[in-house]
C-alpha cells in the first residue's frame, strides 16, 4: 500500500518558499562577495578559537581541577571555590580596588577625548591641528611595559624629573610608586595620557560624519561657536560616545591586568592589589587554577551583569545603544 504526504498547508509553504529563497540570496551573495567573506573569516576564526572555544574550560570553577585528569575528567567541587573566595575577607577588598580604579580611569578618561576631538574640530590651522593629533595618537602604540618603565624613571624618588622638579622649589623628594594614596591617580593619568588621542580619532570620525547643512543653519540663526557645539557637535557625536561609555562600563570589572602588576610593590599593595592581578597569583604562581577560575568567572558575570544594565538604561535614556 502506498501512502502519500499531506499536502504542506499554507503557512507552511510560505515558510519552505521564504527558506528557498532565503538560501538562494544567501548563495548569490557569496558568489558575487566571496573576497569579503573570505576577509571576514579570519576574525571570526580568532575569535572562535581563542575568544569562545576557552569558554567551555571555565568548568574549572566548579570543578576540583586536575592536570592529569584534565578539564573534564576532574571531580566535581560545586561551588565551593565561589564559597571559598567570597569568605576571605581579602576577597572584597580586592573587588573594592578593582571597581574604584576602574570607575576612576572611566570618570576621567572619557570625558578628554571628547573634548580634544571637538577642540581639533574646531581648530583652522591643518598644521597645528595635525601636529597635534599626531603627538597625541602616538601614546597609542607604546607598549604597557615601556609606558611603565617611564613612568617609574620619570616618579623616581632620586633621579625623576617630577622631583627634580620639586627640588626646584624646595619640597623634598616624594617616593611616589610607594605610596598607596598616589597609586590610582599615577594609574589613571598615565592611561589619560596613553589612549586619549586614539579614542579622539573615533570622535572626529563622528565629527565628520555630522552633516554640513546643520553648522551653515547655526551660523545663520547667528550661533556663537560655543552654542555650535553644545547644539550641533555634541548631539551628533552623543550615539557615538554613549556607544563608548556602554562598552567602558561593561568592562570595569576587567580593568588591565599589566599595567596595575607592572606598578605594584610591597609597599603599595593595599590599593594596586586587584583582582586581575591576584587571579594571576593565585592560578599561576600558586597553581590553584580551580580558585582562579571561579574569580575569573565571578568577575566575568559582573561585567555581563553590568553591561546589561547600562546598555539599557543608555537606550532609554538617549535612545543610543549596543543593541
Amino acid at each position: 500500500m502506498v501512502t502519500t504526504a499531506p499536502p504542506l498547508a499554507g503557512s507552511q509553504k510560505l515558510r519552505v518558499r521564504s527558506s528557498s529563497r532565503g538560501w538562494t540570496a544567501a548563495k548569490r551573495s557569496f558568489r558575487r562577495h566571496w573576497q569579503l567573506y573570505l576577509l571576514i573569516a579570519v576574525p571570526i576564526v580568532w575569535f572562535a578559537v581563542f575568544r569562545y572555544w576557552p569558554m567551555s574550560n571555565a568548568i574549572i570553577a566548579f570543578k576540583d581541577y586536575n592536570v592529569v585528569q584534565g578539564v573534564w575528567g576532574s571531580d566535581w567541587a560545586g561551588l565551593e571555590y565561589f564559597q571559598r573566595a567570597f569568605a576571605n575577607p581579602r576577597f572584597w577588598t580586592l573587588v573594592s580596588n578593582t571597581f574604584i580604579l576602574s570607575a576612576l580611569v572611566l570618570i576621567f578618561s572619557f570625558p578628554v577625548p571628547i573634548v580634544l576631538a571637538i577642540a581639533l574640530n574646531e581648530v583652522r590651522s591643518t598644521f597645528f591641528r595635525n601636529t597635534v593629533q599626531m603627538v597625541t595618537y602616538a601614546p597609542y602604540f607604546i607598549s604597557t611595559v615601556v609606558v611603565v618603565s617611564m613612568t617609574i624613571v620619570f616618579l623616581s624618588p632620586r633621579m625623576g624629573l617630577a622631583n627634580q622638579f620639586l627640588n626646584i622649589f624646595g619640597v623634598q623628594s616624594i617616593d611616589f610608586l610607594s605610596n598607596p594614596d598616589l597609586f590610582r591617580p599615577i594609574y589613571v593619568i598615565s592611561d589619560i595620557w596613553q589612549t586619549t588621542g586614539y579614542a579622539a580619532v573615533i570622535y572626529l570620525a563622528a565629527l565628520a560624519g555630522i552633516d554640513p547643512s546643520l553648522h551653515e543653519a547655526a551660523r545663520i540663526d547667528g550661533a556663537t561657536r560655543v552654542q555650535k557645539i553644545l547644539h550641533v557637535d555634541i548631539p551628533g557625536i552623543l550615539p557615538t560616545a554613549m556607544v563608548i561609555l556602554v562598552l567602558g562600563v561593561g568592562n570595569v570589572m576587567a580593568i588591565g591586568f599589566e599595567k596595575a602588576f607592572l606598578l605594584q610593590n610591597p609597599l603599595n599593595l593595599a590599593t594596586s592589589e586587584i583582582l586581575p592581578t591576584y587571579t594571576y597569583k593565585v592560578g599561576l604562581l600558586n597553581a590553584d587554577f580551580s580558585q582562579a577560575a571561579a574569580i575569573g568567572l565571578f568577575n566575568a558575570v559582573i561585567n555581563l551583569v553590568l553591561l546589561l544594565v547600562v546598555n539599557v538604561v543608555a537606550k532609554r535614556t538617549t535612545g543610543s545603544g549596543l543593541w
